[in-house]
């Protein structure tokens, strides 16, 4: 049986209390559990690096269910990442190519889970706020730390318009499509 770490990186604040992220947190928990172990992590709960390294050596897949605050994962998140990808743990970084072959985890897989306050219509739209670019084009930073480690990314879940439109059965009806493509639920 292969192993899951769920990771809840939302951060809260008052105008952002992370009842959504909590949902779908809790969601996917729930329907990997029969097929997979797990673990978990709810950054805002506290985190030790060293156990957060230990858990990611554990996992064959790593599934980040974040809030996209200012087109990036929350401050709490960023410092986890910035803590946990250490040098000599996730990689070397001692090769002729930058980035490429250093990796110490390449036998791990990963996925972003993601809300949005903005509308879908909002990307991939050259008139529009993000300039033609998707989802991927704004959140290619942190999937090169990923990259940097060796992981294969799969591809990303993103709920839109979840202040001003929120659905939330249609966001878990979505997301159970989309982890049905990964994952036995």
């Amino acid at each position: 049986m292969k192993n899951i770490l769920v990771l809840n990186g939302h951060e809260y604040y008052k105008h952002s209390q992370g009842e959504l992220n909590s949902t779908l947190f809790h969601h996917i928990v729930n329907k990997i559990s029969n097929n997979y172990h797990v673990d978990t992590t709810v950054l805002q709960n506290g985190f030790e690096k060293e156990e957060e390294q230990r858990k990611v050596m554990w996992a064959d897949y790593i599934i980040y269910q974040t809030p996209i605050y200012n087109y990036s994962v929350p401050a709490l998140f960023k410092n986890y990442l910035d803590l946990t990808h250490e040098h000599g743990v996730y990689f070397t970084g001692n090769t002729d190519k930058y980035g490429i072959g250093g990796g110490k985890l390449t036998d791990k897989k990963y996925m972003f889970s993601t809300t949005w306050n903005a509308p879908s219509t909002a990307f991939h739209n050259k008139d529009l706020f993000f300039e033609g670019r998707g989802v991927d084009d704004v959140l290619f930073h942190l999937y090169l730390s990923h990259k940097y480690a060796g992981m294969e990314k799969l591809p990303t879940f993103s709920c839109f318009d979840v202040k001003k439109k929120p659905d939330v059965d249609k966001y878990l009806r979505e997301l159970d499509m989309h982890l049905s493509k990964y994952f036995t639920i």
